[in-house]
């Protein structure tokens, strides 16, 4: 079985990953457009590449552990195995953690969703998987508070957000919008957003795997892909509010235990 997941892991590098579709322009606001928000998260989790990939090893293990090792019957572990290939995870680091999931001694993590505000009251979310909550919470509650934060209750911002898929394809591709409306009509996509540098697709989570795989089928591997937390409204920052939010995105990105972190940052 892990092998087959490698394999599928392998085959899918290059395939990665309706009535009310919406198309719009990606809008810039206080020079920092959607495309470039999304990067920079990217950007920072190559900064630090070991602790990314002990991130990623942790949602494989707890992916394989919790439903079937067969990627293609385990959506969760799919998305984890292909992301962990878009970032350069090894093979073997890829096989260990699937393999983990068998063992007696595996560590029991748990997901966790953190809320609050970062500076200038911007609506934050944190997803996290740890071992032991009552470690993470005040540290994550202290990450808030040294960075003009506050974290808050479960339940205290989540409502400005909607979930969804999001996959990026960069403006390379050589699509004209035009184009591209009529591939993502057959994916069954939402959104498209169109920039300079590239394509935005938005989905709604239950379709975010097909929608990916067809889209693959068409257009090759992505920028980027995965399940997010979308602002509801988009809060416009200023470049000093914009610093801030970002020195506290990327102190939460260090925590061990954070997975992803999303704010209402235009």
């Amino acid at each position: 079985i892990v092998n087959y997941a490698l394999q599928f892991a392998n085959h899918l590098l290059s395939f990665w990953g309706n009535s009310n579709l919406i198309k719009a322009k990606g809008q810039t606001m206080s020079g920092h457009s959607k495309w470039h928000n999304i990067q920079h998260k990217k950007g920072a989790a190559d900064a630090a590449r070991s602790g990314l990939f002990t991130k990623l090893a942790r949602e494989i293990t707890m992916a394989a552990k919790l439903g079937d090792k067969n990627p293609d019957n385990n959506p969760r572990l799919r998305l984890a195995i292909l992301t962990a290939r878009k970032n350069s995870m090894p093979n073997d680091n890829i096989k260990r953690a699937i393999e983990k999931a068998s063992g007696a001694n595996t560590e029991s993590y748990e997901a966790v969703r953190y809320e609050g505000y970062g500076p200038g009251a911007v609506p934050v979310i944190v997803e996290a998987l740890t071992d032991n909550p009552r470690r993470t919470v005040p540290e994550i509650r202290n990450i808030f508070a040294k960075n003009g934060g506050n974290m808050g209750e479960e339940g205290s911002v989540v409502f400005m957000f909607t979930r969804a898929g999001q996959i990026m394809y960069p403006a390379s591709i050589g699509k004209t919008e035009d184009e591209m409306m009529e591939i993502i009509m057959d994916a069954n996509a939402d959104n498209l957003e169109t920039s300079e540098e590239g394509f935005i697709i938005t989905t709604k989570p239950e379709d975010f795997i097909t929608a990916q795989k067809i889209l693959a089928d068409k257009l090759g591997e992505p920028e980027q892909a995965e399940l997010t937390w979308l602002p509801n409204m988009p809060m416009d920052l200023d470049d000093e509010a914009y610093a801030k939010i970002e020195k506290l995105v990327d102190a939460l990105d260090a925590n061990d235990d954070v997975q992803k972190v999303f704010t209402a940052a235009a």
